[in-house]
């Protein structure tokens, strides 16, 4: 098997297109493509006002991979990121992709000081609760989550 070659670095406003793209990816895998809404522009506009920041995975000349997160606070334990996404593109997984760009979403926590990652999985992703298992990650199940749309 031919090793593929591969960076993580952070993303840039010129990345939007392909994370938009690698969104609507994981959308179609969670088989809910009709609630992804937002937009490249929305991405732009809020990734320029500093909503949040992204991680991305070169390979093969191109955006494979890439992990979307904000800062957010816990009254409990205090400063945290919060990985909103983070999703390999199918051909790219079991390369050490993911867990070179996880390795570098938990390391961008410790540099901002952060006390604690989290992040959603959803109960029948085996592949994903596999991957955080690894990482001896602590899945909440007794948690509900709840939503408005506005």
């Amino acid at each position: 098997m031919e090793e593929t070659k591969f960076s993580v670095r952070p993303g840039k406003r010129e990345d939007l297109p392909a994370v938009h793209a690698l969104v609507r990816e994981l959308a179609l895998y969670e088989r809910a493509e009709h609630e992804f809404t937002a937009s490249v522009e929305d991405y732009r506009r809020d990734f320029e006002a500093g909503y949040f920041e992204t991680l991305v995975v070169e390979a093969d000349g191109r955006i494979v991979a890439m992990a979307l997160y904000y800062t957010t606070y816990s009254t409990w334990k205090g400063r945290m990121l919060y990985l909103e996404d983070f999703v390999v593109r199918e051909a790219y997984r079991g390369k050490g992709i993911g867990r070179a760009l996880f390795d570098a979403f938990l390391e961008q926590a410790r540099r901002k000081e952060c006390r604690l990652v989290k992040w959603q999985v959803l109960d029948w992703n085996e592949p994903a609760l596999n991957f955080y298992e690894k990482y001896n990650a602590i899945i909440e199940k007794e948690w509900w989550n709840g939503k408005l749309f506005l």
